[in-house]
């Protein structure tokens, strides 16, 4: 990408001369012509008022293709936007730093890792359902409770009868 190139074509696009721009943005005629052919390379300010003066948005100077770029989605929208398991931006920190680390290791290190991710996830969502279908068995304490209740109980009505 040759920011020169795209200045060259967009200030012929809106048929404006170098002199043109300098009268819009204050920068010097020579300056422009460095830029086009490539012997200065200019800061983001400086294409901030070229874009300006040229009526165009900013991206127009970085991008190649034809209309604007898909809008990113940032960690701090709306978690609509987000994907499921990113439910809170610490969550993307972790998963972010995760990210970094992975790419310190080599391929086949990362595929094992991975894999053993994979099936530790799965390993623990199976113990999950299995838990969760679980008959539910009476408590041991309250069966042992109901049973002296039921002992005392008895007593007392064998008693009253021999009374």
């Amino acid at each position: 990408m040759n920011i020169g190139e795209r200045l060259r074509r967009l200030r012929g696009l809106k048929r404006l001369s170098q002199g043109d721009i300098e009268k819009r943005t204050g920068l010097l005629r020579c300056y422009t012509s460095r830029v086009e052919n490539g012997a200065t390379v200019p800061s983001i300010r400086t294409v901030e008022k070229l874009a300006r003066a040229l009526e165009v948005p900013l991206y127009q100077f970085f991008y190649d293709r034809e209309g604007p770029p898909d809008a990113p989605i940032f960690p701090w929208q709306s978690s609509v936007e987000r994907p499921a398991w990113a439910k809170s931006a610490k969550v993307i920190r972790i998963v972010e730093r995760l990210g970094s680390l992975l790419s310190l290791i080599g391929d086949r290190h990362r595929r094992l890792l991975i894999s053993l991710a994979k099936k530790m996830a799965r390993d623990s969502s199976t113990q999950l359902i299995e838990i969760k279908n679980k008959p539910k068995l009476p408590d041991e304490t309250a069966s042992r409770r109901s049973r002296s209740l039921q002992s005392t109980m008895t007593g007392r009505k064998a008693r009253k009868k021999r009374s």
